[in-house]
């Protein structure tokens, strides 16, 4: 398939490097120019990448981000036309989403919210879940790209369900890895080696994927970014400003969110969310 991807970071390069490596025609632009993907087309603009395409896919860091790669200067906007489909894996405001679902419609192309889960790691080995917005026959029409990305698609529901599922599991990340990085404090200052407390947990009820997965880097304390602490401290403020409109309250989140303004605050915005770590133990 033709394909513009747009955004080459920790996540689009390499999700951009497997489409290629499965035989797609891929135009990538990248909003800091330098950044590219071997065996892929660079384009000045994501309306130059967007021509001709069958498939436009986005990887960006924010809402703010999207709606400018989507109808800003030199936008994707112009260059949608009937049958393209429009993929967005960023992680989004899903009330945006919907409303940049319904312009994206109205110039008759079909549309995607595609946020994904697997970290680095998944991009990179092409393990990546798909977290899907949208109508089951848009999602049939880009198999072939969710296969050379991932290994599931699992559909929410209609645009907007697919922000909205990927908030909520984020949610539970950033709890469950709070309270590993609590219990590693506390069990550290009692006197109980990381080792010992990690082998009861992964042998116990309480074991976690979340805590299988970032241990090992927490243990050697590399906070070099996986998920970058910038990036999970957006997705709770997203959160909490969609709780906020439907009236709930979220205390658990709430607390959480005070520890990464502070871990922030300590210049650990590009460090993985792990380095919370730090947070906790020097509170």
């Amino acid at each position: 398939m033709k394909v513009a991807f747009l955004g080459l970071g920790i996540m689009g390069g390499p999700m951009a490097a497997n489409l290629v490596k499965a035989g797609h025609e891929v135009t990538a632009w990248n909003r800091t120019p330098g950044k590219g993907v071997e065996g892929a087309r660079v384009a000045a603009s994501p309306r130059a990448a967007a021509q001709g395409a069958e498939a436009v896919w986005l990887c960006v860091s924010n809402t703010e981000a999207v709606e400018q790669v989507l109808f800003g200067k030199d936008g994707v906007e112009p260059a949608l036309r009937a049958g393209m489909v429009v993929a967005d894996s960023s992680t989004i405001s899903p009330a945006a989403t919907v409303e940049f679902a319904r312009r994206i419609r109205a110039r008759g192309a079909d549309v995607l919210d595609a946020p994904v889960t697997g970290s680095k790691t998944g991009a990179e080995s092409a393990q990546l879940i798909f977290i899907v917005g949208g109508a089951e026959a848009t999602i049939a029409k880009v198999r072939p790209l969710f296969d050379a990305m991932g290994k599931k698609v699992l559909r929410m529901g209609e645009n907007g369900k697919g922000q909205a599922a990927k908030l909520a599991m984020n949610l539970m990340i950033a709890l469950i890895y709070q309270g590993f990085a609590e219990a590693l404090t506390l069990a550290g200052r009692l006197g109980v080696e990381p080792e010992k407390l990690l082998e009861l947990i992964q042998s116990s009820m309480v074991r976690s994927g979340v805590v299988d997965y970032k241990a090992p880097f927490v243990l050697r304390r590399d906070f070099s970014p996986n998920f970058p602490l910038r990036l999970m401290h957006k997705d709770i403020h997203l959160m909490l400003d969609a709780a906020h409109a439907l009236g709930l309250k979220l205390p658990g989140i709430e607390t959480v969110d005070q520890v990464y303004e502070q871990a922030s605050a300590a210049g650990h915005d590009d460090l993985d969310y792990a380095a919370t770590l730090m947070t906790v133990e020097k509170q």
